[in-house]
């Protein structure tokens, strides 16, 4: 059994004259929460439908749990839980009759554990999902998709469009459900702070292609905001090896770069300048400065 739950190998997807996804390459390894961030249009949706096997790979190719989702819909989509961002569900339907339909197409439904969801996530069972809120949608949408206990949870921009406590409480509950059982989750969003606070490893997509993939921790050890002064004003804007981002001027300048390994020192010493400051950036600082490289 491979240790990869989601193996994506330079896939690529155009629409028209655009291109949704240029040769991505992602591996997504069992046990953890992957994220996959980007700004909006940047292909992290093409990619989960290619993942559920609602579009296949024009060139490239796609496994989950060693299955090719278009080929074999069936035996992939039953080991895994699905929450879209549109959530798209049945407003006629009351919230335990939604759980009754559900639980027809998985034979691993958990009864005791949907009850439980209900009551965790606060829904009333006899309530309309017409006149649930917007919290509670997401919610609803999120017991359906763990109810059976996938092995995977992809989940698609699932707080877009909530406030901060809602989307706290749904954060809270994918690391409740990672903790618990230690499943598969595939957690897409361009809010990079979320993706910060509950990623094992992350994968950063911009205009389709991946342009950063590694664990969370070695993406901030590897990266650093530096702070440089001068004694004399620089003639021309200085450059750092491995600088990403560079920003300043007179005599301070400011740079977000990446492969910190003490070649940054020398050549600020050789340059006739000294650091001021050394920062861990955020996830979204590190993105912006790979977007803009």
């Amino acid at each position: 059994m491979s240790d990869h739950i989601i193996e994506i190998d330079q896939l690529s997807r155009r629409f028209g004259s655009k291109t949704a996804l240029d040769d991505a390459t992602i591996r997504v390894p069992r046990g953890l929460v992957f994220g996959l961030v980007g700004e909006n249009g940047a292909g992290k949706t093409t990619m989960i439908k290619h993942i559920l096997g609602l579009l296949k790979a024009e060139h490239g190719a796609v496994r989950v749990f060693g299955r090719d989702p278009v080929a074999e819909p069936v035996a992939v989509l039953a080991r895994l839980g699905y929450l879209s961002e549109d959530r798209c569900l049945p407003q006629w339907m009351r919230v335990d009759e939604l759980m009754r339909y559900t639980k027809a197409f998985y034979p691993g439904w958990d009864d005791d554990f949907a009850t439980q969801l209900c009551e965790t996530f606060e829904l009333d069972p006899r309530q309309k999902i017409r006149s649930l809120s917007r919290g509670q949608h997401v919610r609803t949408g999120l017991l359906i998709a763990l109810a059976h206990r996938p092995e995977l949870l992809v989940l698609d921009e699932p707080s877009s469009g909530l406030d901060p406590v809602v989307r706290r409480d749904i954060l809270e509950a994918i690391i409740r459900t990672v903790a618990d059982e230690g499943r598969t989750i595939l957690f897409s969003s361009h809010l990079l702070d979320e993706v910060e606070r509950v990623s094992d490893r992350v994968a950063m997509l911009h205009q389709g292609r991946v342009v950063l993939e590694d664990d969370l921790e070695e993406i901030k050890n590897d990266h650093r905001r530096l702070t440089l002064r001068f004694q004399e004003s620089p003639a021309t804007p200085p450059d750092l090896p491995g600088q990403l981002r560079r920003e300043g001027g007179g005599l301070e300048w400011t740079f977000l770069c990446t492969g910190i390994d003490g070649t940054q020192e020398r050549a600020a010493n050789e340059m006739g300048a000294r650091f001021v400051a050394e920062q861990v950036p955020t996830l979204d600082e590190i993105f912006l400065a790979w977007r803009d490289a």
